[in-house]
């Protein structure tokens, strides 16, 4: 039987020459949505340079692939049309620096929580749903996966810029995500009348109005029967999307003992926290932690047990091949961040430019 997934990704426009995010996102949204290709459904954002895809619920990660890719193709060719580019990154290189949130009552009411934070909330994300049986099920599978966050998130880290500056960190947007009110890896909790309780208490909290406002990096849906994974940065590229979500899946039905694999240790919460800036600020390039015994160990090493964890899952599914190729290559070249310094490096502006493009231009 297959376990569904749903992939949602986040776009920002840039101005090609500058990289500053520019305001039309809903001229894209309603010219995708003219086009009514079937890949999905494309919604407003944050800001009004930003855009939301989100993927149908998909049977296999073939099918969420060709969604995306599909999507991307299409947002790539409107924003060269109109003389901007579409990026998958954590964070512009630059960001606007009047920019005034998207005018939509949710998002105003949001941002008057938040004062001078929500300017610098200019982030954009991959989400992930793997579908599940019911809210104790999902509140079960979010306990699992919070061992594993940090090394989910040092994977994915595509955001080391911010103004212009390299900020030392691969991934800025998880550093910037900890000035909301929630944050970082949720507590455990006994299953969904205790989560449901805990978080009704959050409610008028700081700036929690509603549940789309707790920002831990995993949680049980509220509109949808998954649990929603959230620690990743957006991607430079489909593939590694797609194979981020099969990881998931496979660790959500090695937690629900459809399939077995490396067992994680019960890590304090005061180590994952800190476990999650540290992959935030070195990504693959020295130790993450280790869910097995909560010690500090090589990134490669640490990836591997990853994986051991998910195979069982990953090959009930069918995507162990994939997702094996897509963690080499980011193994052997580096994830979304270190692509973005080489290719600063390489290319000046212009090469970043190209690199952090979303045209769905297999780079494997």
């Amino acid at each position: 039987m297959r376990t569904t997934i749903g992939v949602e990704e986040e776009f920002v426009l840039l101005d090609p020459e500058t990289l500053v995010p520019v305001e039309r996102a809903r001229e894209a949204q309603d010219a995708l949505r003219r086009a009514g290709n079937g890949f999905g459904r494309v919604m407003a954002e944050f800001f009004p340079s930003q855009l939301e895809f989100a993927s149908p619920v998909c049977e296999t990660a073939g099918q969420a692939l060709a969604s995306i890719t599909g999507f991307r193709e299409e947002l790539s060719a409107w924003a060269a049309e109109n003389g901007l580019i579409a990026c998958g990154v954590g964070l512009p290189y630059r960001v606007a620096q009047e920019a005034e949130v998207t005018d939509e009552p949710r998002y105003r009411e949001i941002a008057s929580h938040f004062g001078l934070i929500v300017r610098d909330h200019q982030l954009n994300g991959l989400h992930v749903h793997v579908g599940v049986a019911d809210r104790d099920a999902a509140v079960a599978a979010s306990n699992a996966l919070r061992p594993w966050l940090p090394v989910l998130l040092a994977l994915s880290a595509n955001s080391p810029y911010w103004n212009g500056v390299d900020t030392g960190f691969d991934s800025w947007r998880a550093i910037h995500s900890r000035r909301w009110t929630t944050h970082g890896i949720p507590p455990r909790f006994l299953d969904a009348a205790d989560y449901d309780r805990r978080t009704a208490a959050l409610r008028g909290v700081g700036g929690t109005s509603d549940a789309g406002t707790l920002n831990w990096v995993v949680r049980p849906s509220e509109r949808y029967p998954t649990v929603e994974v959230r620690v990743f940065d957006a991607q430079l590229d489909p593939e590694t999307s797609v194979a981020l979500a099969s990881i998931v899946r496979g660790l959500v039905l090695a937690s629900a003992g459809r399939a077995t694999g490396t067992q994680a240790a019960e890590i304090e919460p005061e180590l994952l926290d800190s476990a999650l800036w540290h992959a935030a600020r070195n990504g693959l390039a020295a130790d993450l932690l280790d869910p097995r015994d909560g010690s500090l160990a090589d990134a490669r090493a640490v990836v591997r047990a990853l994986l051991d964890a998910a195979a069982g899952g990953l090959a009930e599914q069918g995507d162990t091949a994939a997702v094996s190729a897509v963690v080499d290559r980011i193994l052997r070249e580096g994830n979304g961040a270190t692509r973005q310094r080489a290719a600063m490096t390489e290319g000046g502006m212009r090469g970043l430019t190209a690199a952090i493009s979303a045209d769905a231009v297999s780079t494997y």
